[in-house]
């Protein structure tokens, strides 16, 4: 039941082109800076924007085809919306703004006692929505969301107004929906940080139009994407772990270009783990260094250079045998010590690696 669009509309100076195709399972997450689309992008295919061209097709469904003047209204499109605000019924508790949406439930959909416990809802189910912290009414407005029984779950920006703590608590519970629904999920968000904990596959949209979609790993590794990440330049890989050393609490995986230590985490040996390593965490050198308190050192080539600012430029590099990149960001001046040029061979030393938890 994938989700196909080719869509077309215009506000004023801007205006929204994409052609994509939502795979039927798992988080898409539709990324880019403020401004880009993906709100407006939301709403088509929401059926909120009556004025947009193309088409629109849940698995066979078709919920608009200009073509044949067809055009489904957003009610009968089953689309659970959530949005940046709660936008919670201020003068029922908890349990009453979960029943209410549930008895509008087109042919039955989750059961409220399934929501409760997914969403960890039980303490707050008798307490008024104005009682609530920004996290916890946005955990209500989820659930109130999945109760209406949609095809297909739109989520648009949900974090922006929450404090980091909030953040991470409710990330824990969307990264579990795909596991326990069986219907797309569209995610927008301008953090990479959220879009790489939650991907399974990425949307990047700017100036309206879809810039590459595919899974993050290929995403990240875009050579003009990570250029334009800043501080925030990574790749995401995937590793399993092979053991913990406990006498030095560190855990060691077996990545695509060998052993990768990192903190001790709370892995079971054989799991595999998404990995994060941040551009300005690799080093480069052009020998072997023992002695030193950096534990991961990869032998790589260098495949591509891009200057991104001032003074600065991203290094793309691979490893013989191996299909996944890294990047480094480094200063032009260290790019014209060692003398890098695409064919180079260096030492890429990792300073930390982070687990997509």
């Amino acid at each position: 039941m994938s989700l196909d669009s080719q869509l077309q509309l215009r506000h004023g100076a801007f205006r929204l082109d994409m052609d994509v195709s939502i795979p039927d399972h798992g988080i898409t997450v539709a990324f880019g800076p403020s401004g880009a689309g993906k709100t407006t992008f939301l709403r088509c295919i929401a059926g909120l924007e009556p004025t947009a061209r193309g088409v629109v097709r849940l698995g066979d469904e078709v919920w608009q085809d200009s073509g044949t003047g067809r055009f489904v209204p957003p009610h009968l499109r089953r689309v659970g919306y959530v949005f940046q605000e709660a936008n919670l019924f201020t003068h029922l508790r908890v349990r009453e703004n979960l029943e209410y949406a549930s008895r509008r439930a087109v042919d039955g959909g989750v059961a409220l006692g399934d929501l409760v416990v997914w969403l960890g809802l039980s303490p707050l189910l008798n307490r008024r929505t104005g009682e609530l912290s920004g996290g916890e009414r946005q955990r209500v407005a989820i659930a109130r969301s999945l109760l209406s029984n949609p095809r297909l779950l739109l989520m648009d920006e949900p974090l922006s107004s929450l404090d980091e703590i909030s953040r991470h608590e409710i990330l824990s519970y969307v990264r579990q929906l795909p596991h326990r629904l069986s219907i797309p999920i569209i995610y927008v968000t301008h953090s990479l940080q959220e879009a790489l904990r939650l991907a399974s596959h990425m949307l990047w949209i700017v100036d309206g139009r879809a810039k590459r979609s595919a899974a993050p790993d290929l995403v990240v590794r875009d050579a003009e994407f990570s250029s334009g990440q800043g501080d925030d330049a990574a790749v995401v890989l995937s590793a399993v772990v092979d053991a913990h050393d406990e006498e030095h609490h560190l855990t060691r995986l077996i990545g695509p270009w060998g052993p990768i230590y990192t903190r001790r985490f709370a892995g079971d040996e054989g799991e595999s783990v998404r990995v994060q390593v941040r551009a300005r965490d690799v080093s480069l050198s052009l020998d072997s260094e023992a002695r030193s308190s950096i534990l991961n050192e990869f032998h790589m080539g260098v495949v591509e250079i891009h200057a991104i600012g001032e003074g600065e430029v991203m290094v793309e590099l691979v490893q013989q045998g191996a299909e996944s990149t890294l990047m480094a960001r480094v200063t032009d001046l260290s790019r014209k010590r060692l003398k890098l040029e695409p064919g180079s061979s260096v030492y890429a030393r990792v300073k930390s690696v982070a687990i997509m938890e």
